[in-house]
């Protein structure tokens, strides 16, 4: 395929490419489910703007705000989510990379057991910041203009992944749910892509995986105890294919492992649960991208298994000033 017929329609293309790299939760890096959307890692045109809108309705045992999912048998959990943030792509020693800040707020109700005490709690407010740096170490080098936008295919791609969130957030001792932690957690992780296929939009499909661990620093404060976690393993996977141009679907996976808790030298249980979940993203114009996603638990039968589902829907505004500069001196044509 001739470079001249892209260059016929670059900007729903690369409009897609914008929308489509921060929307669903995570922008989330990763804070309701800590579960990371399909195609949140796919490169774009260096020097590109975000600003995601994440909506999230969660139920559960296990307090949504809270990467660690420290379950509470027999908690039932209600909350709402809204992330807001702002997310810069650049270029570093030729490799693409990306840093990026959310802001988690919202509310969160229901009733919860902790060392045998007995809560019931309704709250709202501001959660922990979240930081999050990105950079490519295997794959093709970094866009740094149109031409390289549209001659980009990922191949196969690794990235590394630190996120850190802040505990600067609302919290209350005396409450056993808050939508701040009250200590210092982030992620390390390596997002991979897998294209299957050619890099046409309409045809595009890929296998994206995201093994990752999350480290937790202590609560000392937690109801009066002080609370531990261990290490929390996670593996997010997605099977994407677009559906049209504009339209695309996704098959998603999460395997979590490990992050056993522990409250004043009483243990918890380790997670080793499974969830399954469906998305589809839809590109909006050359700017706005909207994605609904609905997520599940599945093997959660038993008490102390973790049981969370999770509706989402975001809206993700992306600019470049390149692009929008060439937008204008078409429209004056």
């Amino acid at each position: 395929m001739r470079i001249d017929t892209y260059h016929m329609k670059p900007f729903p293309w690369l409009g897609m490419i914008v929308a489509t790299m921060l929307v669903v939760g995570t922008l989330c890096p990763s804070q309701a489910q800590a579960q990371v959307p399909a195609r949140f890692y796919w490169k774009t045109l260096s020097g590109t703007n975000a600003v995601p809108l994440i909506v999230e309705s969660l139920t559960g045992n296990t307090n949504p705000f809270d990467p660690a999912h420290n379950v509470s048998a027999d908690a039932d959990i209600d909350a709402t989510l809204t992330l807001m943030g702002y997310a810069k792509f650049f270029p570093l020693l030729d490799r693409a990379a990306m840093a990026a800040v959310l802001l988690p707020m919202g509310r969160i109700s229901g009733d919860v057991t902790v060392v045998g005490r007995a809560f019931s709690e309704s709250v709202n407010g501001f959660g922990d910041p979240m930081l999050e740096f990105v950079v490519n170490v295997i794959g093709p080098p970094a866009q740094m203009n149109i031409p390289d936008a549209l001659r980009y295919a990922p191949g196969f791609s690794v990235d590394l992944l630190v996120d850190l969130a802040l505990p600067i957030g609302e919290y209350d001792d005396d409450q056993a749910l808050n939508i701040g932690q009250n200590r210092w957690y982030g992620r390390l992780g390596l997002p991979i892509i897998w294209q299957l296929g050619p890099w046409v939009p309409g045809r595009r499909t890929t296998l994206e995986l995201l093994p990752a661990v999350w480290l937790f620093g202590d609560n000392d404060d937690y109801v009066g105890q002080t609370m531990e976690t261990d290490p929390l393993f996670q593996l997010d996977a997605h099977l994407t294919r677009d559906l049209t141009e504009h339209f695309w679907g996704s098959l998603d996976g999460a395997w979590y492992s490990g992050g056993e808790a522990t409250i004043n030298g009483v243990s918890g249980e380790k997670l080793d649960n499974i969830g399954l979940g469906l998305t589809f993203g839809y590109q909006i114009n050359d700017n706005l991208n909207l994605t609904v996603s609905y997520k599940s638990t599945i093997n959660d039968d038993a008490p102390d298994d973790l049981r969370m589902d999770n509706l989402m829907v975001s809206f993700v505004y992306g600019w470049h000033k390149l692009i929008e500069g060439s937008r204008r001196l078409k429209d004056e044509e």
